[in-house]
This record gives C-alpha cells, sequence and structure tokens, in this order.
C-alpha cells in the first residue's frame, strides 16, 4: 500500500486515483479518506487525478503518540503533496479536514494550490469564546473526549444519528452510511482520536483562512448538527477572499454521503470554472 513517511517517522496512507488535474481530500474527524469514496469514484470517472490520505492516528496510518496536532496534521498533508508533486491541486476539505486545508495554506501558501473547498468545515472556530459567541460550549466537546474515552464504539454508532441527520424525518441516511461511519472510526487510534477533539473545537483558524488566496467554495448544509453553519461555513465565506457559500438546504454535516450527487456535481462545476 502506498505510504509517505514523514520526518518524525509517522507513515501517512494515501490513496492516488487517475490522472489529469489533480483533487486532494481531507477527510472528517473520527473518519478516514474513505469517507470520499463517492467523490473519488466520480471524478475519476470525468477525468481527473483524486488523492485521499488517512490523517494520522485516523484509517491505516500511523497511530503515533506524538503530533496528532493541526501543524502536524498539515505538516504530513504538504508531505504527501510534495511526496507526489502535485501542481494546481485542489484542495477539499470536510470538516475537520478544512480546517486542516485552511491550516495547510496558512504554513504552506498556495504554491501548489489553484483551488479551495471547505464542505461543513470547522473554521474559523467552534469553540465559544468573547469573540465567538455563537460557538458551542467546553462542555461540549469534553462530552465527545469522554464519550472517546469510555466507550468510544458505542460513541461512535450513537455519533452516526446526528452526523447524517437520521434522527429527523425527512433523513436520507442509510443503515450503511452509520456502518461505514462507525468502521472507519474504529480503524483509529483511540488517542490520535481524544487529541484530535482540541484541534477541530480549540484552534482558531480565522489568521489561516485570511491567507487564502485562491478561489474557494464553501459549502454548509443548513441542517447541520455537528458544526452549526451560522458559526463556521458562513463566517468561514466572509473572512475567506474570493469564497462563494453554497448552502445545502436540510442537509445534515455528513452531506458527502446523504447528498452525494448534489456535491459531486458542484466540485464538477468549481474544477471547470
Amino acid at each position: 500500500m502506498p505510504f509517505v513517511t514523514t520526518k518524525d517517522g509517522a507513515e501517512i496512507f494515501y490513496k492516488d486515483w487517475g490522472t489529469g488535474t489533480p483533487v486532494v481530500f481531507s477527510h472528517g474527524w473520527p473518519l478516514n479518506g474513505d469517507a470520499w469514496d463517492p467523490q473519488m469514484l466520480f471524478l475519476v470517472q470525468q477525468g481527473y487525478r483524486v488523492i485521499a490520505h488517512d490523517r494520522r492516528g485516523h484509517g491505516r496510518s500511523s497511530q503515533t503518540a506524538k503530533g496528532n496536532d493541526m501543524d502536524t496534521y498539515a505538516d504530513d498533508l504538504a508531505a504527501v503533496i510534495e511526496h507526489l508533486d502535485l501542481k494546481d491541486a485542489m484542495l477539499v476539505g470536510h470538516s475537520t479536514g478544512g480546517g486542516e486545508v485552511a491550516h495547510y495554506i496558512g504554513r504552506h501558501g498556495t504554491k501548489r494550490v489553484a483551488k479551495a473547498v471547505l464542505v461543513g468545515a470547522v473554521p474559523p472556530i467552534m469553540l465559544k469564546t468573547e469573540a465567538n459567541p455563537g460557538g458551542l460550549p467546553m462542555s461540549v466537546f469534553d462530552g465527545i473526549r469522554e464519550g472517546v474515552a469510555k466507550d468510544r464504539s458505542q460513541f461512535f454508532k450513537d455519533l452516526s444519528g446526528p452526523f447524517f441527520g437520521a434522527n429527523r424525518p425527512d433523513s436520507k441516511a442509510s443503515q450503511g452510511m452509520r456502518d461505514a461511519f462507525w468502521a472507519q472510526g474504529m480503524t483509529g487510534s483511540v488517542l490520535g482520536h481524544y487529541l484530535c477533539v482540541r484541534e477541530f473545537s480549540e484552534v482558531d483558524y480565522t489568521e489561516d483562512l485570511k491567507k487564502i488566496d485562491v478561489p474557494t467554495l464553501v459549502i454548509h448544509g443548513d441542517a447541520d448538527q455537528i458544526v452549526p453553519i451560522d458559526a463556521s461555513g458562513k463566517l468561514s465565506a466572509k473572512i475567506v477572499k474570493n469564497a462563494t457559500l453554497k448552502i445545502y438546504k436540510d442537509a445534515p454535516h455528513g452531506l458527502s454521503a446523504t447528498h452525494a450527487d448534489e456535491l459531486n456535481a458542484d466540485l464538477l462545476a468549481f474544477l471547470k470554472s
């Protein structure tokens, strides 16, 4: 299987399919690169090169004790991009992966990047602070840490409900989507998952967003129960220069699965624009 070895010896797993303009996907927590299967299958069939890696501590990548922080995640993404010598890539990040895309650009610039897409992404910051009164209280994230530590398997099964909006009467979620969420989550490291909670909740990505100088598409569901749109997608679209906000009506956090056809079409149109 293809891996990139980072400076600290971690092995980062990645999938690399097709040829043409590269599209690089960063997944959400607690998933792995397989979360992007609907988009990768579609775009490779449209003649694009698609790449998705598993974040360290997630999926098939190394379960390191150190480096479970966004600085390292962004540098790991850079290692994949540089190993494959990608140019004019479109970076697509979902949820925590949206923070990863923003922080990658904040740390490494856009010399290899042509466009960016943030899908249900956590920036600018999820935590409620004086500067971010619309965020979520720390008790929410402490609850996630507790769930991971006490009974991660059941916690992931329960979390898959609101993640895909399965607790709503108009839900498009299937049992298969929920099962895949659990299965992907359980391939990761409990330590990596626990430490990553801080990175998607307490890290402020505002300065990273300000450094994004390529056309950016912000996609968010207005029924997102995990990363509420008002304190995330709507704010990011205002901060990023050249950003376009597209709101998916009644879409949940896991819209890459529940609204795959709509997202696939939007990604293809943005690639061609």
